[in-house]
This record gives C-alpha cells, sequence and structure tokens, in this order.
C-alpha cells in the first residue's frame, strides 16, 4: 500500500493536466524526414511523467501524426527506479500507459530490460506482453524483420545487463541479472547475425559499448570483450542501439564500420558529456530519435524534446 496510494496520487496529477501543447507547427520540416520505414527509438523513461517526460510523450505524438511511425523500439529502463513487481504494478500505467497515450502512439512495443527493471522482477516485463496489446516482448533477447515498400531491416534485441559482471555480482539489488547465461545468448547473437541479410541491421541494447560517462568503466569493457566482437565478425551490422547515459553520442571506432549510438533520455538527460575516443556528436538535451530507411539509405535523426534535429547518422548504400 505504501507504493501504490502515491502512485495512484501520481496518475489522477497526470491525466488532470490534460495535453502538453506543443507550441511550434513542425509539418513541413517532420514530413521531409519521411521514409518508406519509420519508428522510433526512445528509453530511459519512466518517472511518472516529471521531467521531461510528458512533453516528450506528446511531441512523439504530434510527430506521428505527420509521419507514419510503424513502431518504437523501447531500449530499456521504461521503468524508474526499481522495475515493476508484477504485471498489475501501477507503474505500468504512470510510466508508461497513461504518458504514451496519444493515439498515433497506440502502435507496437518493442522493449528490453535495462539496469531498472533488474532491480525487481523481470519476468514481468516480458509477461505484460500477455496484457497490452502494443507490447511486444517474446523474451528478454529477440529477433524481428519489418519490411516496408521492398526494404527490409532487422532488429536484434539484447539483453546487456547480464553480460556485465557488475550486476551478476550485485545479487541483493539485481537478483535476476546472474541467473541469465550471457554465454547462451551471445552463441544466439552469433546465429542470428551469421543469418541476417537485410537491408539494413541493427542491434539494440540497454548499455553503452563505446560513450564518454562517469559509470564503471567496467561495464563497457565487459561489453567490448563479450558483446562488441560478435556484432563487428560478419560484417552486417550498421548500427549498435543502446541508452543508459542519458546523453546523445555518436562515436565511430576506428577500423570498424558501426556507428554506435548512444540515445538520450527521453525524460530528464544529464549534463556532463563531452566528446570521447571516436566521437562524432554529443549533447546533454533530453530526446529521443527517429530512424527512417528505404533502400538505399538509413537515417537516425536525434531530435530534442521540441522535435528539433540535433544531429543525424546517415547509412548509405
Amino acid at each position: 500500500m505504501k507504493r501504490i496510494l502515491p502512485l495512484l496520487l501520481a496518475a489522477a496529477a497526470l491525466v488532470s493536466c490534460g495535453q502538453v501543447t506543443v507550441s511550434a507547427d513542425r509539418t513541413e520540416e517532420w514530413k521531409a524526414l519521411e521514409g518508406p520505414l519509420n519508428f522510433y527509438l526512445a528509453n530511459d523513461l519512466g518517472r511518472n511523467g516529471y521531467y521531461d517526460q510528458k512533453p516528450i510523450a506528446e511531441t512523439m505524438g504530434k510527430m506521428a501524426e505527420t509521419i507514419d511511425i510503424e513502431f518504437v523500439v523501447a531500449a530499456g529502463d521504461i521503468h524508474h527506479f526499481e522495475g515493476v513487481q508484477s504485471i498489475s504494478d501501477p507503474l505500468w500505467m504512470t510510466n508508461y500507459e497513461l504518458i504514451y497515450s496519444h493515439p498515433d502512439l497506440m502502435i507496437q512495443w518493442y522493449p528490453i530490460c535495462g539496469n531498472h527493471e533488474y532491480r525487481s522482477n523481470t519476468d514481468a516485463v516480458v509477461e505484460y506482453s500477455n496484457v497490452s496489446a502494443r507490447w511486444e516482448m517474446p523474451a528478454k533477447y529477440y529477433t524481428f524483420v519489418k519490411e516496408e515498400d521492398g526494404v527490409t531491416v532487422r532488429i536484434v534485441m539484447v539483453d546487456t545487463t547480464p553480460m556485465i559482471d557488475k550486476y551478476r555480482e550485485e545479487t541483493d539489488k539485481y537478483a535476476d541479472a546472474s541467473k541469465s547465461d550471457w554465454k547462451e545468448q551471445t552463441a544466439w547473437l552469433d546465429q542470428v547475425l551469421s543469418e541476417a541479410d537485410e537491408d539494413w541491421v541493427l542491434v539494440v541494447g540497454h548499455h553503452p559499448i563505446y560513450a564518454y560517462t562517469d559509470k564503471s568503466e567496467s561495464e563497457r569493457t565487459d561489453l567490448q570483450q563479450r558483446l562488441d566482437p560478435v556484432i563487428r565478425k560478419y560484417g552486417n551490422v550498421d548500427m549498435y542501439l543502446c541508452g543508459h547515459i542519458h546523453t546523445f553520442q555518436h562515436i565511430r571506432k576506428d577500423g570498424c564500420d558501426i556507428d554506435y549510438v548512444v540515445n538520450t533520455s527521453g525524460s530528464l538527460s544529464r549534463e556532463d558529456v563531452q566528446p570521447t575516443d571516436g566521437t562524432v556528436f554529443c549533447s546533454n538535451k533530453s530526446g529521443w530519435s527517429l530512424i527512417t530507411a528505404d533502400e538505399h539509405e538509413l537515417k537516425l535523426h536525434m531530435l530534442d524534446k521540441e522535435g528539433n534535429v540535433l544531429h543525424t547518422v546517415t547509412r548509405t548504400r
């Protein structure tokens, strides 16, 4: 009851707030970004609508009135701070359902767990697929393919928290992290990528492989040793997409053709970001990303909370 009552009060406050008005008319500007296949990347979201979460959700919906958004990729930490306890946890309403309520966001959402989901019941995050018509999470890691007007995009969703020893060892806080066999997951990933022949291939995890951050360096070195060799192996991965750091970062490493993209927080960004080895662009703005694809070009547009394009990552073939 201690947890539920404040959340119910927060839910009532969210409903009473009504719609957040998007001030500028960017219809023509946004329409120019549209491709045959369009989808959103959003992560580090759930703060009960506070900070920039509600305004960003409204702008996402407003843009989707103009651009035909097919689905949303949710790269973890949909629930700050302690995850969810069950499929009926009130956080599902205050972090997700009441926030992303625009009619044009009633589309498929493809999520993965972040480290905050791992603070509680990660199975409930998967099982919510049986409750919500738009929550599509068949497992903690999985892959799917989208096709539109002859362009195919494969998206591979990986579960990075169990790949990082820091979380596996803190069993009192991240009990589920040590229960997953990361070697089994990377073997699965290797098999998926060995057969991937779509026009574009994207791998999505919660944690960055490369990034500027004051978080423990071991998070990145563990992924550099365990995940990065697999996604580089076949030369067919175009981008590695992640969140966790609450800033925008675009990184290219010498000798590697992959674009490493850190997507910022959809609720509360962090002030501290600066160039690191391989940085092409970085920003401390909150927001989300729009990804568009045709047969010849894949673009990721980093967007601030008003929907302004801050930076575009472009792949051509």
